[in-house]
């Protein structure tokens, strides 16, 4: 990949974003899960129209990789380039995930190693160690988070997911990691309800709504979490079943990227019903007098001409 382009101009890139990313999960719910992840946004960032986060779809057939990038932004440099892929001359961002945060396991029994999951709700057990806010050092904003999935690229999900087995709800929970769940921890996510676990769902999520961004994972189960009397949780398992359907992931992925690409959907793309939604909380919040400069800039980078 050493031949394609490493530069980006932000001037020259779309005004707005589609995001879908899709990861493997951990094991602490009813079943291991991994997970997808669509956003679009109404600003202007170095990204083409779509990004792709998660694993083992850098690879997608028809997806011809045209770019590499790197680009540094005031919070620092992606965890690896952003590869540019196109397709039908539509381009795609790819964002690789690294490690067992990319991972889920399920904690319903009904939801089977291998099954997929749109979820709705997440929980956080992260620690507050992870940064969390794009409003901070001098700007407030405080942003509604109650539905923290976009439901509209949720209908998109299901509809291409007609030949698969998909969950349609479900709720998340996000925990520290990198360790996997105790028994009693494990046992503890069944009874609030949780239908999968993983260690990547937060802070994207929230950053994603601060940066409004329309956002939603897709869930593919690794595993039973160690609550399944019979199944203990470990990294070869969690291998074995993103394996087994990394085909299934990559077909549901490049269906919801074809159906996205029609002009039915260009308004959503474009995440128009998300525009608007920080702005307003960070101006008004922030008074003239309490904004630290540095802070100015960094809400600028979101989003261009904000102060203006």
């Amino acid at each position: 990949m050493a031949d394609l382009p490493t530069t980006f101009d932000r001037k020259q890139a779309p005004r707005h974003a589609f995001l879908p990313s899709l990861e493997l999960p951990p094991a602490n719910a009813r079943a291991r899960a991994t997970e997808n992840t669509m956003l679009t946004s109404p600003h202007t960032r170095p990204r083409p129209h779509r990004r792709n986060r998660g694993t083992g779809l850098g690879k997608l057939e028809g997806y011809t990789p045209v770019a590499a990038l790197n680009p540094t932004t005031p919070w620092g440099q992606p965890a690896s380039p952003i590869m540019i892929l196109e397709h039908a001359g539509v381009p795609i961002a790819f964002l690789a995930r690294h490690g067992l945060h990319h991972q889920f396991a399920p904690h319903e029994e009904e939801i089977k190693p291998m099954d997929f999951v749109v979820p709705d709700q997440v929980i956080d057990r992260t620690k507050g160690i992870r940064p969390f806010t794009f409003f901070e050092g001098g700007v407030v904003g405080h942003v509604g988070f109650a539905d923290p999935f976009d439901k509209r690229l949720a209908e998109v999900v299901k509809k291409c997911a007609a030949h698969m087995l998909l969950h349609d709800k479900g709720t998340i929970i996000c925990m520290e990691g990198p360790q996997f769940s105790t028994r009693a921890e494990s046992h503890m996510y069944r009874s609030w309800g949780g239908s999968v676990i993983n260690m990547s769902a937060l802070p994207e999520a929230k950053l994603a709504r601060e940066a409004e961004m329309a956002y939603q994972m897709i869930c593919m189960a690794t595993d039973y979490d160690c609550w399944h009397s019979f199944e203990d949780v470990d990294v070869a398992m969690v291998m074995k079943y993103m394996t087994a359907n990394g085909e299934n992931a990559k077909r549901l992925v490049g269906g919801v990227l074809d159906e996205l690409a029609k002009q039915e959907h260009s308004e959503m793309v474009l995440a128009k019903h998300w525009e608007g939604a920080s702005q307003g909380a960070v101006k008004f919040m922030t008074k003239p007098e309490g904004r630290n400069p540095e802070a100015m800039k960094n809400v600028e980078f979101l989003f261009p001409g904000f102060w203006n």
